[in-house]
Protein backbone atom coordinates (compact mmCIF):
# COMPACT_ATOMS: atom_id res chain seq x y z
CA UNK A 1 0.00 0.00 0.00
CA UNK A 2 0.96 3.08 -0.97
CA UNK A 3 0.92 6.39 0.86
CA UNK A 4 -1.82 8.11 -1.80
CA UNK A 5 -3.52 4.87 -1.06
CA UNK A 6 -3.69 4.78 2.38
CA UNK A 7 -4.87 8.51 2.18
CA UNK A 8 -8.13 6.84 -0.67
CA UNK A 9 -8.48 3.86 1.97
CA UNK A 10 -8.72 6.68 4.81
CA UNK A 11 -11.30 9.44 2.84
CA UNK A 12 -13.28 5.70 2.18
CA UNK A 13 -13.97 5.31 5.87
CA UNK A 14 -13.75 8.82 6.84
CA UNK A 15 -15.48 11.02 3.85
CA UNK A 16 -16.00 13.86 6.19
CA UNK A 17 -11.92 14.38 6.76
CA UNK A 18 -11.74 15.34 2.90
CA UNK A 19 -8.78 15.18 0.60
CA UNK A 20 -6.67 17.81 2.49
CA UNK A 21 -7.63 16.40 5.99
CA UNK A 22 -6.57 13.30 4.99
CA UNK A 23 -3.70 13.89 3.36
CA UNK A 24 -2.57 16.23 6.52
CA UNK A 25 -3.15 13.26 8.95
CA UNK A 26 -1.51 10.64 7.01
CA UNK A 27 1.72 12.69 6.73
CA UNK A 28 1.29 14.32 10.51
CA UNK A 29 1.33 10.96 11.78
CA UNK A 30 4.40 9.61 9.69
CA UNK A 31 5.91 12.64 10.13
CA UNK A 32 5.98 12.26 13.81
CA UNK A 33 7.10 8.48 14.13
CA UNK A 34 9.89 9.05 11.58
CA UNK A 35 11.02 12.31 13.74
CA UNK A 36 10.76 10.17 17.14
CA UNK A 37 12.99 7.57 15.02
CA UNK A 38 15.41 9.95 14.06
CA UNK A 39 15.82 10.65 17.65
CA UNK A 40 16.35 7.84 18.69
CA UNK A 41 13.11 6.84 20.31
CA UNK A 42 11.00 3.42 20.00
CA UNK A 43 7.69 3.99 18.79
CA UNK A 44 5.02 1.38 19.85
CA UNK A 45 1.81 1.00 18.45
CA UNK A 46 -0.40 -1.46 20.55
CA UNK A 47 -1.87 -4.56 18.79
CA UNK A 48 -0.04 -3.17 15.63
CA UNK A 49 3.79 -3.35 16.75
CA UNK A 50 6.92 -1.73 17.85
CA UNK A 51 9.39 0.45 15.69
CA UNK A 52 12.68 0.87 16.79
CA UNK A 53 16.64 1.64 15.71
CA UNK A 54 19.20 -0.78 15.49
CA UNK A 55 22.91 0.05 14.96
CA UNK A 56 25.14 -1.88 13.36
CA UNK A 57 29.02 -1.90 13.35
CA UNK A 58 31.55 -1.43 11.16
CA UNK A 59 32.57 -3.95 9.09
CA UNK A 60 34.90 -5.50 6.38
CA UNK A 61 32.34 -6.49 3.31
CA UNK A 62 33.50 -7.86 -0.31
CA UNK A 63 32.39 -6.32 -3.33
CA UNK A 64 30.09 -8.98 -5.36
CA UNK A 65 31.14 -7.25 -8.53
CA UNK A 66 34.70 -7.46 -8.29
CA UNK A 67 35.39 -9.35 -5.52
CA UNK A 68 37.67 -6.23 -3.59
CA UNK A 69 37.22 -5.86 -0.35
CA UNK A 70 35.21 -2.45 1.24
CA UNK A 71 35.27 -0.90 4.64
CA UNK A 72 31.45 -0.09 5.95
CA UNK A 73 30.76 1.93 8.28
CA UNK A 74 28.56 2.13 11.54
CA UNK A 75 24.74 2.66 10.62
CA UNK A 76 21.51 3.00 12.03
CA UNK A 77 18.31 0.91 10.80
CA UNK A 78 15.06 0.48 11.42
CA UNK A 79 13.55 -2.48 12.80
CA UNK A 80 10.07 -3.40 12.98
CA UNK A 81 8.68 -6.01 15.60
CA UNK A 82 5.17 -7.19 14.77
CA UNK A 83 2.74 -6.81 17.75
CA UNK A 84 0.92 -10.46 19.22
CA UNK A 85 -2.45 -9.21 17.37
CA UNK A 86 -0.92 -8.21 14.36
CA UNK A 87 0.91 -11.96 14.01
CA UNK A 88 -1.80 -13.67 14.94
CA UNK A 89 -3.97 -11.99 12.32
CA UNK A 90 -1.86 -12.71 9.67
CA UNK A 91 -1.79 -16.42 10.62
CA UNK A 92 -5.67 -16.92 10.91
CA UNK A 93 -5.49 -19.10 7.86
CA UNK A 94 -3.15 -21.32 9.20
CA UNK A 95 -5.83 -22.39 12.40
CA UNK A 96 -8.26 -23.21 9.82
Amino acid sequence: MTRSELITSMLKRYPHLGQKGADLLVNRILGEIAQNLSLGNRIELRGFGAFSIRSRDPRTARNPKNGTTVQVDKRHSIYFRAGKELRERMNLDDKA
